[in-house]
């Protein structure tokens, strides 16, 4: 089961600002991955169920988590069915995502009382996931739907939504300021920050200065 309860894995991700979003089918890699993400501050992170074997990956990360990152909320991402969805949360997922609305895994999660973030690409979508309990909704792909700009006029008329916006992220300031100032919740960023040259030399503590580097841009 999950480590942490709804409401305070909701409160990680506020916190946190940045979730990194990843899949490797080598669990050694993932966990330096995340142990990185970690020491750069990072309080939240998505490994993505994209490839085969991927939950046996998830179950040993969950563990390491716990023992060496204890701050950390571990989310399962591409959850695209509820059977999917109750393998995870029965390895201990602490939050889950989707690419799009999947309503029966929002059920799941609600009944579990595991945040559960679907992706939407309208304000229809975004509302009818608040309808069905998904307090943190995912603008996704974020970066074709209009970008900042959407998640500003989103929020105009549904201020109290909470939206995290993954696709288009990138690590640079300019970028993580405009998402910042469009008053997204959080934002998810994929392979752009473990830069292949950083992560193929090993230079984990080059990867965890870019975390730290983005967190602060997109606080500020």
């Amino acid at each position: 089961m999950a480590k942490f309860n709804k409401i305070d894995t909701l409160g990680i991700i506020r916190g946190t600002g940045i979730v990194p979003v990843f899949f490797d089918k080598d669990a050694a890699m993932a966990k330096k991955v995340v142990k990185a993400c970690y020491d750069g501050g990072i309080r939240a992170f998505e490994f993505t169920n994209r490839g085969d074997g991927a939950h046996k990956v998830f179950e040993e990360l969950v563990a390491f988590v716990r023992s060496e990152c204890p701050e950390m909320a571990l989310g399962a991402g591409t959850i695209l069915d509820a059977p999917t969805a109750a393998l995870y949360l029965q390895m201990g997922a602490d939050f889950l995502l989707s690419p799009c609305m999947v309503e029966e895994v929002a059920v799941l999660a609600n009944r579990r009382g595991v945040p559960y973030s679907p992706g939407c690409g309208t304000v229809t979508e975004i509302v009818r996931a608040m309808e069905l309990g998904c307090d943190l909704v995912k603008v996704f792909p974020a970066g074709t739907v209009g970008g900042p700009a959407f998640v500003k006029n989103v929020l105009a008329p549904l201020p109290w939504a909470m939206i995290m916006a993954t696709g288009a992220v990138e690590p640079t300031q300019e970028n993580l300021s405009a998402w910042a100032e469009s008053g997204v919740t959080a934002v998810g960023m994929g392979s752009k920050l473990f830069p292949k040259d950083l992560v193929a030399s090993g230079d984990w503590s080059a990867v965890s200065a870019l975390c730290r580097k983005c967190l602060g841009w997109f606080r500020r």
